[in-house]
């Protein structure tokens, strides 16, 4: 069965990246990229260990419809188009709550590797690993 709507979570990393690539390479549906931002006092974000603040909060923000908006223009000149979305929330449970709600039936997002620093490979890690076993579809994982 051919997918219909594939989810790229996006978090500026060079998987992720590459995920979009796979994506738009592999499947020729409707692609949505989703960027979570997780709340500053929660623990997958950088608030867990600095002290968060409104300044922080709408940085983050910031950062996140740039992730997004370079994702279409990078769709765009590949000749295809992508939705956007931003949301806030734990990553990993906020991806999958979107897959159930938005008619998702294919997710493709990077995974750890590379030459990261032990933090971000244990958070992409753990993030990856948990949509690959809560998500009701499937997940391709770009390594």
């Amino acid at each position: 069965m051919a997918s219909e709507h594939v989810l790229v979570p996006l978090d500026g990393s060079p998987l992720a990246d590459e995920a979009l690539v796979h994506a738009l390479d592999t499947f020729d549906c409707r692609v949505t990229v989703v960027n979570v931002v997780a709340p500053l006092d929660s623990g997958m974000s950088e608030g867990g260990v600095l002290e968060p603040g409104e300044e922080r909060q709408t940085a983050a923000t910031t950062r996140a419809e740039e992730l997004v908006e370079r994702a279409k223009r990078q769709a765009e000149e590949a000749g295809r188009e992508v939705e956007t979305a931003v949301e806030t929330g734990d990553p990993a449970e906020t991806i999958v709550e979107y897959v159930e709600t938005h008619d998702v039936d294919q997710v493709v997002m990077g995974g750890h590797g590379g030459s990261r620093n032990e933090l971000a490979r244990r958070l992409l890690g753990t993030v990856a690993t948990a949509v690959v076993s809560e998500a009701p579809v499937t997940v391709t994982v770009v390594r």
